[in-house]
């Protein structure tokens, strides 16, 4: 398959077996200034099939809503998780982004017998093998349906955050750095909520409590 990290040719045969408990992971936010790193893990049912899932960041907002319903509907087993900004400060991006996905997947009632992940980074979780799959939302229903929940989880978060801080707009933006945001973090300061190891705007300001 084009764009497929093989960690080994032994894991990739068992990605490709038919009928084996299969967990996607995908992960929403890693880009944001604010705001936790979601992940998501799904087990979907033998057979299933939904056209219109793909990547979540391809879909609209509503869109996105209805197939949450769903794969939530539809699936064996799924879990949603995040890591805080503390904790993306402490991991860095990248592992708070794994650790989110492990946490997901112990949130499982189904225990998987592979994993397939969208991206090119993982860590091995309770020695269950896994694959890495580039744009794996657009090759694995079960990893695209991830992204679904992984993402409207997150936007529901931060919508329900901008009823504390609306002047940073994030029921519009979820914290990720439009201009808008960066020109509120000038005017008012961060807040808990951000991540401060990342580059909120041209100087760095600190947390003001």
């Amino acid at each position: 398959m084009r764009g497929l990290i093989m960690k080994s040719e032994e894991r990739l045969k068992l990605c490709m077996k038919a009928g084996s408990v299969e967990a996607g992971c995908d992960e929403a936010g890693r880009g944001c200034l604010a705001g936790p790193v979601f992940a998501a893990a799904v087990i979907l049912p033998d057979g299933f099939d939904c056209s219109e899932l793909n990547d979540s960041k391809k879909l609209t907002e509503k869109q996105r809503n209805e197939l949450r319903l769903i794969i939530e509907e539809n699936a064996l087993s799924y879990s949603v998780a995040s890591c805080s900004p503390e904790e993306i400060d402490h991991l860095n991006i990248l592992w708070a982004s794994v650790s989110a996905m492990h946490k997901a997947l112990s949130g499982l009632s189904v225990t998987p017998e592979h994993i397939i992940v969208d991206g090119n980074r993982f860590k091995p979780y309770e020695e269950i093998p896994y694959c890495c799959v580039v744009k794996g939302d657009a090759v694995y229903q079960s990893i695209a349906a991830a992204s679904v929940l992984a993402k409207t989880y997150r936007d529901e978060y931060m919508k329900n955050l901008h009823l504390q801080f609306p002047e940073y707009d994030w029921d519009s933006n979820k914290g990720y750095p439009t201009v808008a945001h960066r020109k509120a973090i000038r005017e008012n300061g961060i807040t808990i909520h951000h991540r401060k190891s990342f580059n909120l705007f041209e100087r760095q300001l600190e947390l003001d409590f």
